[in-house]
């Protein structure tokens, strides 16, 4: 599924659509935005399901306020807006259900309700939609969640979006002043979360895999293939933050922890588990995912998605999903 190319000015077709009443019209206007907004809704809540309702929830207000679109601003800016405060009501509510948290990788205090992006709904043109590599990462993403709302916001339209001081405060509904300084505070805040990693997210940067970041993947699959934890501890940094979600209270370990956490839990004994393995990329990134045989089944059976980030060939973040009850991400339930 790719996004259509989007036209330069739809604001006066749409606005003949909001005047007829044409719902048909509307949505075919609408709807090529779906995959950009769709990423801008997950940068806000790193939750691809309450993405997915917030993006709905965006094209549902565009209709019911659709005579409210004049065409002094883009359409794109129109929806833009929508999205980011559907997204900061749906924040404020969901504050109130929050689980048991658990520390995420290139995260010092707690973050909630991570889930994996499926590359497949990102926007086919990264220029086009402002998609760069590091602000679909998991690491981005994260950093992003440790700003309250209203600075999330500010920072995801200046700094990824790209959008002018004012514009962002007029989406708001904020003062300029206001915008600019919970923007520097913001930058402050990711800078910490994110220590040597580049800071300008406008400039979006290549999607492809490295050769090295292949070659671990590879190596990761045929280790857990082998039941090989001498093979697989040796592809991780000692400094490795590894985290498994959704287990409550899990937080990022040393390579060391990681391993013996492996080992107490059984994973790598002869004849406990077997294991295949498929390679494939979420938030941009390396992941493999696992299946796993018991000794009472015929079936490999879809288990994990285990997400990398690799520095220098060695696994520097490894973060683990289950990958069940999720049918967004395209997997295969066995093998």
């Amino acid at each position: 599924m790719t996004d259509a190319r989007l036209p330069a000015d739809d604001g006066a077709a749409f606005i003949a659509a909001a005047r007829s009443d044409d719902a048909a019209e509307f949505a075919l206007i609408t709807e090529p935005y779906r995959h950009a907004l769709l990423v801008h809704c997950y940068r806000m809540l790193a939750n691809y399901e309450d993405a997915q309702d917030m993006t709905q929830e965006t094209f549902l207000r565009a209709w019911n306020r659709r005579e409210s679109f004049k065409g002094h601003a883009a359409l794109r800016t129109w929806l833009y807006r929508i999205a980011t405060n559907a997204c900061l009501d749906f924040l404020d509510k969901r504050n109130d259900r929050m689980p048991v948290p658990a520390e995420l990788p290139g995260a010092g205090s707690e973050v909630h309700y991570l889930q994996p992006y499926p590359d497949r709904m990102l926007p086919e043109d990264p220029q086009e939609s402002v998609v760069a590599r590091e602000t679909i990462e998991l690491a981005f993403i994260v950093a992003v969640q440790h700003l309250p709302p209203r600075q999330r916001a500010v920072f995801v339209l200046r700094d990824v979006l790209g959008w002018p001081a004012s514009k962002a405060a007029g989406a708001l509904e904020l003062t300029v002043a206001s915008v600019t300084s919970a923007l520097q505070r913001a930058r402050v805040t990711v800078r910490e979360q994110l220590p040597g990693r580049r800071l300008d997210w406008r400039s979006p940067a290549t999607h492809e895999l490295s050769q090295d970041e292949r070659g671990v993947v590879k190596s990761y699959m045929d280790a857990h293939e082998r039941n090989d934890l001498d093979g697989l501890t040796a592809l991780l940094r000692d400094d490795l933050r590894f985290t498994m979600l959704p287990e409550p209270g899990t937080s990022t370990v040393t390579a060391k922890d990681a391993v013996d956490g492996w080992v107490s839990h059984g994973l790598f004994q002869r004849g406990y588990d077997d294991w295949r393995c498929i390679a494939t990329t979420v938030n941009l990134m390396p992941a493999a995912v696992l299946y796993r045989r018991t000794a009472d089944d015929p079936r490999h059976r879809l288990f994990n998605i285990a997400v990398l980030h690799i520095v220098d060939g060695r696994i520097a973040e490894l973060t683990g999903f289950d990958a069940t009850g999720k049918p967004w991400l395209g997997l295969p339930a066995t093998l």
